[in-house]
């Protein structure tokens, strides 16, 4: 196990599966704030899993960061992290929201709640089970089985219901559907604004970005054109994810490595997190963004996000029984 390090200097190679647009403020602060320097390379989530199993021994990635936590998992599976023996991030980072092993660490937290039009006279969804209630017939936008993120829920769903009443559900709700899968998250909020369905499930930070994006009006219009719903407040709570990272076991610079890791789990990382990516802190004590706090507060599912990965294939073979394309 790698412990953590009390300084560091130098550089770190980061193999990012965020937006580089996205996660270049908290790089820029880190820099500043320690004087390492942090080289990126960008791509897929699953492209850079590859890229490392490809390169190996000889890989010059340290960190591994990338999107939900089922791909987490997925290259925790593959071998590729180091156990991190933090006490900045075991006390910055709840423990369902980090590997039991401390292979992986999640840095920021996405909600996939359900998105209701604001015109739909219909009965408002108050949990995921709803929506495979007759009143949602031909009625509800959400993307393929091939997403990562409804892996996920589902997934969630088969630890908490068991994979019977899952499936069970998920039959009902394809059945549901408005149309067949396609297009991103941002697509299902179009749709709904558009009327082509009036419920859709999406993560909220598409929302937010549609909603705070001053360039393009009609993204602006339609995010204004929806409501989050906060499903199942009265039992589990919401379904949630995480963004996040690991070290990899070939690391060349190990200690910046971690050095990184501590900093994105840090009060001012987390706060950034909060103000330009429109996601959740994973830290309990920073506010989040103005515009997230104004769709209020909300229970989340306290799932161990572990279970999401060990239960992403049973998910995939479901979705595929029941016809979700």
């Amino acid at each position: 196990m790698i412990c953590s390090p009390s300084y560091a200097d130098g550089e770190v190679n980061l193999y990012s599966a965020r937006q580089e647009a996205l996660i270049k403020p908290l790089l820029d602060a880190f820099t500043l704030d320690t004087g390492i320097q942090v080289n990126i390379i960008s791509s897929s989530a699953d492209a850079l899993l590859k890229r490392i199993q490809s390169e190996g021994i000889n890989s010059p990635a340290d960190v591994l960061l990338t999107t939900d936590a089922g791909r987490l998992w997925r290259a925790k599976q593959a071998n590729i992290f180091a156990s991190i023996n933090s006490d900045v991030l075991n006390k910055n980072i709840p423990s369902n929201y980090r590997d039991a092993e401390s292979k992986w660490f999640g840095l920021s937290l996405r909600v996939r709640p359900i998105m209701f039009a604001n015109y739909a006279n219909t009965k408002k969804p108050q949990s995921y089970e709803d929506l495979v209630n007759p009143e949602y017939t031909n009625n509800i936008c959400i993307r393929s089985s091939n997403n990562i993120y409804n892996q996920s829920l589902v997934a969630a769903m088969i630890h908490t219901l068991g994979e019977e009443k899952t499936e069970q559900w998920a039959n009902s709700l394809v059945e549901n559907f408005a149309r067949t899968p396609q297009g991103g998250d941002r697509d299902q909020i179009r749709a709904t604004a558009a009327g082509q369905c009036e419920v859709a499930i999406a993560n909220t930070y598409y929302l937010a970005q549609m909603a705070a994006d001053q360039s393009n009006n009609a993204d602006q219009k339609a995010a204004q054109e929806v409501s989050v719903i906060w499903p199942n407040q009265a039992d589990r709570g919401a379904h949630v994810n995480v963004s996040g990272a690991g070290v990899l076991n070939t690391a060349p610079n190990q200690a910046n490595a971690i050095k990184l890791l501590e900093y994105l789990s840090s009060n001012t990382a987390q706060q950034i997190y909060a103000d330009v990516n429109f996601e959740y802190p994973v830290k309990q004590d920073i506010e989040v963004n103005p515009l997230l706090a104004s769709w209020g507060k909300f229970k989340a599912d306290d799932i161990n996000l572990q279970q999401l990965g060990e239960n992403n294939a049973a998910a995939v073979q479901l979705m595929d029984r029941v016809g979700w394309k």
